[in-house]
């Protein structure tokens, strides 16, 4: 029988595993980066590491983020949820007016700002967990009506309405499936949801259907080798890198579908290129690293459950559901299983407005540990969980758990 010392000291190694899986794949992710886009960084800016210097400052700015996130009280997140909504709103609004919004093949899905490139996309993925998460736990005694159900409803679909014009199919695949989740966990009706999941699935569909490119990505996707060097050409490049790697891959910088073979080989693509140079191993490692980040928030989820403090449960589930989410997409597009998504591979793919909303969702969590467990000297700084990996382990006593009421 395990004693509470134990607990506590078990406990402290399950919470060094969120911070240590995110170092892991931010790491994972600065060596990926260099190897991925050096041949086309050199051709094109004349720099080698050119995307790899942005990335380190990207990264360094994604910190700073997640400093500054994890200092800020889940109360104040909660209180802030509709402005976050509007905020959101207001920038994918902005990005489809046109000199306002930059146009990229044919999307047009980027803010600039003093030279700075935003990807309006992104930063509504955390306004809309903060939100969500702060309206569910407000109204999740009244969601088992139709009329209350609804409003989160309406909600989504007006975010996912500004998302299709830009057009970002694959966000709106990924944030409809997280706000489903967060729904039902807060207690919605199980034939609402079921409907409601079968009205977006048949809705999606049917918009893939009728688009007449989004029809292609399927067709192409079903059989991409019958059109290899067109439409299918992006897709049979990432399988042959994947073929390439076999069991162990042909070793770190030796991949030759980075050499202009393979597009957006360090963003959307940078799994195959993974595959390729780290083989099998190397990506089921990487899988392995997502599911341990999925099980550390889930494992929050459970403790605020606990605890009774819902909002920060929902928020870590919405956290838990986006980025495992997010990761299996991009994962499956590379290797085939799913249609084309212009979708990043959380904390690895290059793209700064990605990192740093990653980064900004670890200060969430790191915020929800901290009020979850306050320190013996009564601080709860975001900082505190730091200090549990295994490397700066210190044997301290818990006083207590605080149970104190839902935000």
């Amino acid at each position: 029988m395990s004693t509470p010392a134990a607990k506590v000291r078990r406990g402290e190694w399950l919470d060094g595993l969120l911070v240590l899986s995110v170092l892991i794949l931010v790491s994972l992710g600065v060596v990926m980066v260099a190897s991925a886009s050096i041949a086309f960084a050199s051709d094109i800016y004349g720099d080698p590491w050119y995307f790899l210097k942005r990335h380190l400052v990207f990264l360094a700015v994604g910190g700073f983020a997640a400093l500054l996130v994890s200092q800020i009280p889940l109360a104040i997140w909660s209180r802030l949820s509709w402005p976050l909504l509007l905020f959101s709103c207001l920038l994918l609004l902005a990005v489809l007016v046109p000199g306002i919004g930059r146009e990229v093949n044919g999307s047009r899905r980027w803010l600039v700002f003093a030279g700075i490139t935003v990807q309006p996309a992104e930063v509504a993925k955390f306004c809309l967990l903060v939100f969500f998460a702060s309206f569910l736990t407000r109204r999740n005694k009244q969601l088992r009506h139709w009329s209350s159900f609804m409003v989160p409803v309406v909600i989504l679909a007006t975010v996912a309405l500004l998302l299709l014009l830009q057009p970002d199919f694959g966000s709106v695949v990924v944030l409809s499936g997280t706000v489903l989740a967060m729904v039902f966990l807060a207690g919605a009706r199980l034939p609402h949801t079921f409907l409601l999941v079968a009205a977006a699935a048949s809705g999606l569909a049917l918009m893939a259907l009728m688009s007449p490119y989004r029809l292609q990505r399927l067709l192409t996707f079903l059989d991409p080798w019958g059109d290899q060097f067109a439409s299918g050409y992006q897709l049979t490049q990432s399988l042959i890198a994947f073929g390439r790697g076999e069991w162990f891959g042909v070793g770190l910088g030796n991949s030759v579908q980075k050499l202009f073979y393979l597009p957006e080989a360090h963003t959307d693509f940078i799994f195959a290129i993974l595959a390729e140079e780290w083989g099998m191993l190397g990506g089921v490692v990487l899988v392995g690293l997502f599911v341990v980040l999925t099980c550390s928030l889930l494992r929050l989820v459970r403790e605020s459950l606990v605890q009774e403090k819902f909002f920060a449960a929902l928020l870590a589930f919405g956290m838990a559901v986006l980025l495992a989410g997010q990761a299996f997409v991009n994962m499956g597009v590379a290797s085939g299983l799913l249609p084309t998504k212009g979708l990043t591979l959380p904390f690895v793919s290059s793209g700064g407005s990605s990192l740093i909303v990653c980064c900004a969702l670890l200060g969430l969590a790191v915020r929800i540990r901290a009020e979850l467990r306050p320190q013996p000297d009564g601080r709860s700084g975001g900082l505190e969980l730091l200090r549990q990996l295994p490397i700066f382990h210190q044997h301290k006593s818990v006083s207590g758990i605080n149970h104190g009421e839902a935000v």
